[in-house]
């Protein structure tokens, strides 16, 4: 595979970093664009792994910071998930003009919902993949802790999510307040595949359970056994990169789907990886 470095501007005039992860002997069969985890960025282990593991089995991989955070400009106390959606979809008209709409959307965490909400306003996309989400977009507010008290009364704090200290507006409460995902859920109109882990301490797996739930076929649910939340075992985030481009061919163009049949040499090398670690999944 190869990589690229890009960048974008979204909605507000704010410029994004991005990577772009390329098969190395064909053109994508498929785009993907893959939205990182809360506070994290475009190159945290988890995002690196799932996006090197896709462009192996031939898909071409748009992974970006959202804005104020890696390499991106821009602020990220501004920010809220309306922001985020915006950005994701900024992402999609700059694969649209520079290469091909995107047709798989991949969210880690709380930009999973991001990715659900966007996914609507996403014709080209046919399948939306869910890492560790929350099922309910206030959950992100537990991890403030006291300081929440302290960001209503006085319109800012900063506090520490999944290692990255930010600074949080009263704003960005208020937005997550007023948001919800099960109408989302309910009317996404495209497969849903969820993955989370049993043993996961940051997003319960009860959560993936109550995606599930909400969620109207064809969606499908797999496990990550013994990974935490963040996926940083390579291991682990390969595995989901595997799994990701098996089950997303079926639900490709013919044509595609063809092609990921009959196997490119990329897709070829995976077999073994996913034959000698399927019985660690449970699939619904």
């Amino acid at each position: 595979m190869k990589s690229e470095r890009v960048s974008f501007l979204n909605t507000r005039g704010v410029r994004l970093a991005a990577r772009l992860d390329l098969p190395s002997r064909h053109t994508p069969k498929a785009w993907v664009l893959f939205a990182h985890c809360f506070t994290c960025s475009k190159e945290f282990k988890a995002a690196v792994n799932i996006g090197k593991t896709l462009a192996r089995a031939g898909f071409g991989v748009l992974r970006f910071d959202f804005t104020g955070l890696g390499e991106s400009e821009g602020e990220f106390s501004d920010t809220n998930l309306t922001s985020n959606i915006d950005d994701v979809i900024s992402a999609v008209r700059f694969l649209e003009a520079h290469y091909a709409a995107p047709q798989i959307l991949i969210g880690h965490s709380f930009c999973g919902i991001a990715m659900l909400k966007a996914a609507r306003s996403v014709p080209s996309s046919v399948a939306v993949v869910t890492i560790a989400t929350p099922s309910d977009p206030k959950h992100v507010l537990e991890h403030f802790g006291e300081n929440r008290t302290r960001i209503e009364s006085e319109g800012d704090a900063e506090v520490q999510v999944l290692g990255h200290r930010v600074r949080i507006k009263r704003q960005f409460i208020d937005d997550v307040m007023a948001a919800e995902v099960q109408a989302d859920l309910r009317d996404l109109g495209k497969a849903l595949l969820i993955l989370h882990a049993p043993g996961d301490e940051v997003i319960g797996i009860d959560h993936a359970a109550q995606l599930f739930a909400h969620a109207r076929h064809p969606k499908s649910f797999i496990t990550l056994d013994s990974a935490d939340h963040l996926l940083s075992d390579r291991y682990d985030a390969a595995y989901a990169g595997a799994v990701i481009a098996t089950w997303v061919s079926r639900y490709l163009t013919p044509a595609t789907h063809q092609e990921v049949a009959s196997g490119s040499d990329d897709a070829k090398s995976l077999a073994p990886s996913i034959e000698s670690t399927a019985l660690s999944a449970h699939f619904l």
